[in-house]
């Protein structure tokens, strides 16, 4: 929502302590917007240490799937759930470097424990966890893209991992060259240039979702 100048003047100008009371009735509202300031202003908390506990976090929960998981449905429920958490935190704390290696970390770790139970399920039923991974890990390859390329070393080993684990699974693999995404980049670690144009022009034509 675009503000006009005028009302953003009036609200300047108004009382300080009604500003306060204006304020705290908005972040009742906005809970994310309450944490991210949060963070910011009063925890003693660094990034990494955020980084480190949600670390923690993903592993326990990816191992807890491969137990409670009866079906690719609730893995893909789960998945998406922590997702979310990992989404959460990173408006939280704008960790730019924690958005790449959480999601490798998870997706890593989710295909990795649940790998005999993936390899199971009927190919109709896991569609949709399929595409679902192959869309996050083209995400990915997009924002590591965006990032210096120095960066691409801290990755290198987590991307193969994840490459190789696509591999292992026929469903996967298959859905990967359905949805555009050459597997080589991720073991390769070779990103394309052009990774974000290539990922805008398969979604146009209704891939990766």
């Amino acid at each position: 929502m675009v503000f006009e100048k005028e009302f953003k003047e009036a609200l300047l100008d108004l009382p300080i302590k009604e500003k306060d009371k204006l304020l705290l009735r908005l972040l009742k509202r906005d809970v994310p917007l309450a944490n991210q300031l949060y963070f910011e202003l009063v925890s003693t908390q660094t990034v990494e240490e955020r980084r480190s506990e949600l670390e923690e976090m993903v592993i326990k929960r990816a191992s807890n799937m491969s137990k409670r998981s009866s079906s690719i449905h609730d893995l893909l429920k789960e998945m998406r759930s922590l997702s979310g958490d990992i989404t959460e935190q990173i408006k939280i704390t704008k960790d730019k470097f924690g958005e790449v290696s959480l999601n490798l970390l998870m997706l890593n770790e989710i295909l990795k424990t649940n790998k005999p139970q993936l390899s199971f399920f009927s190919r109709v039923k896991a569609h949709k966890f399929a595409v679902y991974v192959i869309a996050r890990a083209f995400k990915l390859l997009v924002l590591i893209r965006s990032m210096h390329e120095d960066y691409l070393a801290d990755f290198r080993d987590d991307l193969a991992s994840l490459g190789e684990l696509i591999n292992q699974n026929a469903l996967l693999k298959k859905t990967a060259m359905e949805n555009g995404l050459d597997i080589d980049w991720l073991t390769s670690g070779e990103i394309p240039e052009n990774i974000k144009q290539r990922q805008d022009a398969l979604k146009k034509q209704g891939f990766l979702k």
